[in-house]
């Protein structure tokens, strides 16, 4: 493979970087009264604006798994994979209107903290360890090694470890300001993602429209992709049936259909919208009314994510259909890449900007949760105990440059095999096991009076143990077709459930032997939250921002069901 960027590519790529890097150190100055305030460093407490708030949100999440996963699903799945995004404006909503006033009037600052507070610290101490690995060993190490894999691909392909270090020491310099640092930059990196991405589409579409004949023209290339890949355009995935080809029914597998909206989908964004250190930090420091309206603001920027990340995958596929994308390379992971190969020269070194924008920022958000779980979960808790601003902020960034380190040395010769299995399909495959028993523990801790300790904890495992089961031995006891699920081959010589019907029964069982155990106790917990309907009403404004979210999701709806 050969360099695809030019002189001016570097040059534009350089730009952004010292952009990000000078707003970033101007911000830092601006905070050096905060510099002995653990809260500070780790919430960035009270000095987030709801536009900051919004947009860091959108930047920690943003990163290479939708830009490379979320495209490769768009060329192979189609329009169905936005419900992913658009289901989590939703979401955040929910978020914004009942999960966050509980967070902010217990002041809760860390997601073991919740549990601590709610039931009891073994619950907390099990689950601060568990996050630790999975955000080191599992998001962070995804991010670093898909993030490296795509820019290396377009540098030339020989530059894998230079890129993974430069992405980790650019991702450290953001990071070591603590919160209000990363915060502030990921609104730059927001803006350049946006853009760049826009960008992106918008060239996809003008070459999807010259190369099928209809003139260099967006809306005519758009409609070129409606007209050659009409399966592309349904939000529904039908069930197979006895006659489907393998490619439909591994399709339905992926994401199958009306299914996905009663059960797997609405379990894997309100645990993580409402129940991830990762993303809940950004508000947690902020007021009430702040708090809900930057969370609404990153909503309404998550309905825009699938014109950004998915529509050049299926521009993708038309073109490569029609045997005019020789250049895809690797599959539908490779789709994102091949487009980025169209782009002119300036626009490819933003576009590629906009790559390293979303995977700088989720690197930079997800070690500074990690460092606000270790520092003030585990080493003030169980290390030293009493331990003073400096010893606090001291370990705060030891951390972040620990975390970072292992991540580096995990993705450097791919111990963890995330190439052999893909990025996307890693992340989802562990997080996925463990979230319906930790969403439950968290939904009936928040609005259940009665749940107790003990539930919560066989609540986890419980969750992870019919995680498991559902997805690697359901079919082989009790058979592919039963009252719960229906089993469909998989293209390798067995049988499975669909992923998210599989976390909607995990979900469901779990729910029931936790309600179950908590009858066995008081009717009222103890440690149980107050509650009072005031905390959930919300101003005009944001009742507005909820109904506009809501109009345009409606919409998008109607038009490709």
């Amino acid at each position: 493979m050969t360099n695809s960027l030019a002189t001016t590519d570097y040059v534009v790529f350089i730009i952004y970087f010292l952009v990000v890097s000078t707003y970033g150190y101007s911000i830092y100055r601006k905070r050096k009264n905060d510099e002995q305030n653990a809260k500070a460093f780790f919430l960035a407490e009270g000095t987030l604006t709801w536009w900051a708030i919004g947009a860091s949100l959108i930047a920690s999440n943003i990163s290479a798994e939708q830009f490379i996963g979320m495209s490769g699903e768009g060329f192979f799945l189609g329009i169905a994979v936005a419900a992913y995004e658009w289901i989590a404006a939703i979401a955040l909503i929910i978020v914004a209107v009942w999960f966050i006033p509980v967070y902010l009037k217990n002041k809760i600052y860390t997601m073991p903290q919740f549990l601590q507070n709610r039931y009891n610290e073994s619950t907390a101490l099990i689950m601060a360890i568990f996050w630790l690995f999975l955000y080191v060993f599992v998001n962070l190490t995804s991010i670093l090694y898909l993030g490296a894999v795509a820019i290396n691909g377009l540098t030339g392909g020989e530059y894998m470890h230079t890129i993974m270090i430069g992405l980790a020491v650019f991702a450290l310099l953001i990071s070591l300001g603590g919160m209000k640092v990363v915060a502030y930059t990921d609104v730059i990196q927001v803006a350049v993602l946006i853009f760049g991405g826009l960008m992106t589409t918008y060239i996809a579409l003008t070459v999807v429209g010259e190369k099928f004949g209809v003139g260099s023209n967006a809306i005519a290339g758009f409609n070129v992709l409606m007209e050659h890949a009409p399966e592309h355009f349904k939000m529904i995935i039908p069930k197979p049936t006895a006659s489907s080809t393998q490619n439909e029914i591994s399709k339905y597998l992926t994401f199958p259909g009306l299914a996905s909206y009663v059960a797997g989908i609405w379990i894997i964004n309100l645990n993580y919208w409402g129940c991830n250190q990762y993303i809940t930090q950004r508000a947690l420091g902020a007021d009430l009314h702040t708090a809900r309206t930057g969370i609404l603001f990153a909503g309404l920027l998550k309905l825009m994510m699938p014109v950004i990340v998915m529509l050049p995958g299926i521009a993708a596929y038309v073109l490569y259909k029609g045997g005019h994308l020789p250049q895809l390379v690797g599959g539908k992971d490779g789709a994102y890449s091949a487009m980025l190969t169209f782009l002119p020269t300036g626009l490819k070194g933003l576009s590629v900007a906009a790559l390293t924008a979303a995977i700088v920022a989720s690197l930079a958000g997800k070690v500074n949760s990690i460092s606000t779980i270790f520092t003030l979960d585990i080493y003030a808790k169980y290390f030293k105990k009493g331990s003073d601003e400096k010893s606090l902020l001291f370990t705060g960034r030891l951390t972040v440059f620990l975390a970072m380190l292992l991540a580096v040395l995990f993705t450097w010769n791919d111990l963890l095999g995330i190439g052999g299995v893909g990025g996307f399909t890693y992340i989802q495959k562990y997080t996925g096991f463990i979230s319906p028993g930790v969403f439950a523990m968290f939904f009936l801790g928040m609005f259940w009076k009665r749940t107790t300790g003990s539930a919560a904890i066989v609540g986890v495992i419980a969750g992870f143990l019919f995680s498991v089961f559902f997805n690697e031995f359901a079919p082989n006891l009790l058979g592919n077709n039963t009252f719960m699920y229906t089993a469909y081959p998989n293209g390798s010589g067995a049988y499975e459930i669909p992923f998210h019907i599989c976390m909607g029964l995990s979900f469901a069982f779990t729910m029931v032997i936790m309600v179950a155990m908590s009858f066995a106790g008081p009717k009222v917990n103890p440690k149980a939250f107050e509650l009072d309907k005031s905390m959930f009403k919300v101003k005009p404004a944001t009742l507005a921002l909820i109904v506009l979210t809501l109009l345009i999701i409606t919409s998008l709806y109607v038009k490709f069901w």
